[in-house]
């Protein structure tokens, strides 16, 4: 392979694992608001309103992770 396929691969692979932290984190996180509502005040659902927007901010990630944004990767 060449040395730009080469740092192709590279930001590829750093990309997904960035994305697979996110998600991870964001999950971890929505599971601990679930319980926290439940437990609470279960009449109010009030752990979707961070759930939407933080997943909203993820499926810009997996954009970027796909590389729909077509910029160059710095680092």
């Amino acid at each position: 392979m060449s040395d730009s396929s080469d740092h192709d691969v590279q930001r590829g692979r750093r990309r997904l694992r960035g994305f697979g932290l996110h998600l991870a984190g964001y999950f971890v996180v929505v599971v601990a608001l679930v319980a926290i509502n439940m437990l609470s005040s279960p009449e109010n659902p009030w752990f979707v309103w961070p759930m939407v927007g933080w997943g909203g901010v993820l499926a810009a990630h997996v954009a970027f992770a796909m590389g729909l944004f077509g910029g160059s990767d710095s680092g």
